[in-house]
C-alpha cells in the first residue's frame, strides 16, 4: 500500500489533490514541522520508526516520509490515521529539512521527548548496563542496539557530567533498540552499585586489569555491567563499588576497543552466562 496522502488526523484540515498529493497552501509562511522544540524529538531511520510505533504509538505526533519509502508506510499509516495523527509524503529537500540531517533514512516521525526517571536500586531484576560517563551519542546508540539484540531489557545512565542521554542520533543509530530498553538514571552511581550488590553480581570494566568475563558466570545472580567513559575509563568509586573487574584481552595490536564494540562482546558473554530468555528484538546483525 502506497500512502500519498495526509492522514485525516491532520489538525490543519488539508485535503489530498486529485492526483492523490498533499496540497499545503501555506507552506512558505509556516514553520517547517520539526523535532527543535525542547518537546519534542525527531525520529529517523525506518527500523527506529517502526520500534516507536510498535512500543508507543501515542506518542506520535507527526509522520513525513518520501516517495521510496511510502510502499513501507502502508500499515503504519492507517494505525496513525485510527490515532487521528497526521503524516504526510514530502519530497527529498523538505524531508531533510524536517529531519535537521539528510542523514534520514526515508522516514522521520516527530515524537513527544521522554524523560528519563530516576533508577531505583532496590526495585531493580533481571541483568543490568549500566553506562558511566560515556559521552558519545552515536556509542550509545551502538551499545542499546546490542543491548536490545541480546535480550537486556534495562539500562541504567549515570549522572556524569559527560554522560550522553537519549537524543535524536542515539534513537537514529540504535535502530530501535532504545525503545526496547527501561532506561533510568543513577544519582551518585558508586552509591547505587553498592545498593545493587545484595541483588546482583556487580562487575565493572577496567583496560588491562581484571579477569576475562566469562569466569563469572557462576555466580546465579544477573549480572550489573558496568562500562566507562570512552577515554578514561570507569573512576576509582565506581571501580570500587563493584564485586568485580573484566577485562578483553587483546592481541596487543591495539591498546583498546570501541566502547560500543566492547559492550557488544560482553552482552554476549552475559547472554551464554544466563538462562535464555525470548530476545527484546529479533533479527540478524547487519
Amino acid at each position: 500500500m502506497v500512502v500519498q496522502k495526509i492522514g485525516r488526523g491532520d489538525q490543519r484540515g488539508k485535503r489530498p489533490s486529485p492526483g492523490g498529493r498533499p496540497r499545503d497552501r501555506d507552506a512558505r509562511t509556516r514553520p517547517p514541522p520539526s523535532g527543535d522544540r525542547p518537546d519534542t524529538v525527531r525520529i529517523c531511520g525506518l527500523p527506529a520508526v517502526r520500534a516507536l510505533e510498535a512500543t508507543a504509538p501515542g506518542s506520535i505526533l507527526r509522520l513525513f516520509f518520501d516517495e521510496a519509502t511510502a510502499p513501507a508506510v502502508g500499515d503504519m499509516a492507517v494505525r496513525l490515521a485510527g490515532l487521528r495523527r497526521p503524516y504526510r509524503l514530502v519530497g527529498a529537500e523538505e524531508l531533510a529539512k524536517i529531519a535537521g540531517t539528510p542523514m534520514h533514512g526515508g522516514i522521520v516521525a516527530v515524537m513527544t521527548a521522554r524523560p528519563v526517571p530516576a533508577f531505583d536500586a532496590d526495585a531493580a531484576d533481571g541483568p543490568l548496563l549500566v553506562l558511566d560517563g560515556v559521552g558519545n551519542p552515536h556509542n550509545l546508540g551502538a551499545i542499546a542496539r546490542s543491548a536490545a539484540f541480546f535480550g537486556i531489557r534495562r539500562l541504567v545512565l549515570s549522572d556524569h557530567p559527560a554522560q550522553a542521554l537519549p537524543s535524536e542520533a542515539a534513537y537514529r543509530v540504535s535502530e530501535g533498540g532504545l525503545f526496547h530498553l527501561e532506561v533510568s538514571r543513577a544519582t551518585d552511581l558508586p552509591r547505587a552499585l553498592r545498593r545493587l550488590s545484595g541483588s546482583h553480581r556487580v562487575v565493572g570494566t577496567a583496560l588491562g586489569r581484571g579477569a576475562p568475563f566469562a569466569g563469572f558466570g557462576s555466580d546465579p545472580r544477573p549480572v550489573a555491567l558496568v562500562l566507562g567513559n570512552e577515554e578514561d575509563g570507569l573512576g576509582r568509586r565506581t571501580l570500587d563499588a563493584c564485586a568485580a573487574v573484566a577485562t578483553l584481552p587483546g592481541g596487543g595490536a591495539v591498546q583498546s576497543l570501541n566502547v560500543a564494540a566492547t559492550a557488544a562482546i560482553l552482552l554476549w558473554e552475559m547472554g551464554r552466562a544466563r538462562p535464555s530468555s525470548p530476545p527484546a528484538t529479533r533479527g540478524a546483525a547487519r
